[in-house]
């Protein structure tokens, strides 16, 4: 019989958190990546939304699973921690890096807390100077996540909204 793995299981219930939200209103789904590596055998699943007044700013809820973490699981090897991670990422263009990243890093400080790692990436498109700076700022946990967060999702979510809200 089979039985399904840590990531499985957080992608199900991840994804019918999200899209119970998009059904209320909450948010909008705009895309979403359900990935299979097969040369490592690794998985990725990444669903992205926005807020539904606000179409500039959007999130992107990224879960995976490497080879280490799949095998040790299926092979129950008690010599690997189970689970995956999970990683929050947000996509917004700024007028002015300089001034907008230091305000943005104080606000993930303030909604994750001291205790998360976070990145901001800026990038811009050659030839089109006139194109806004884009963004991208991530969250970054330094565990595995493991079945036990199931009952947190819907509170990692409403972080994730409060955070595009600030944006």
């Amino acid at each position: 019989m089979f039985d399904p793995t840590v990531f499985d299981n957080l992608k199900v219930v991840l994804e019918g958190a999200v899209y119970d939200m998009d059904s209320e209103g909450q948010l909008q789904v705009i895309g979403r990546t359900d990935r299979i590596e097969l040369s490592a055998m690794s998985r990725f699943y990444a669903i992205k939304f926005i807020l539904p007044e606000q179409k500039d700013t959007w999130a992107e809820l990224r879960l995976w699973a490497d080879t280490e973490d799949l095998a040790g699981e299926i092979m129950e090897l008690g010599s690997v921690t189970l689970g995956c991670h999970m990683q929050p990422v947000f996509f917004k263009y700024v007028r002015d890096p300089v001034a907008d990243c230091p305000r943005i890093e104080q606000l993930v400080t303030e909604i994750w807390g001291r205790h998360v790692g976070q990145t901001q990436r800026i990038s811009t498109i050659y030839g089109q100077a006139d194109a806004l700076p884009l963004n991208e700022i991530s969250v970054h946990f330094m565990r595995r996540f493991g079945e036990e967060v199931i009952q947190d999702l819907p509170q990692m979510l409403e972080h994730m909204l409060i955070m595009l809200k600030q944006l």
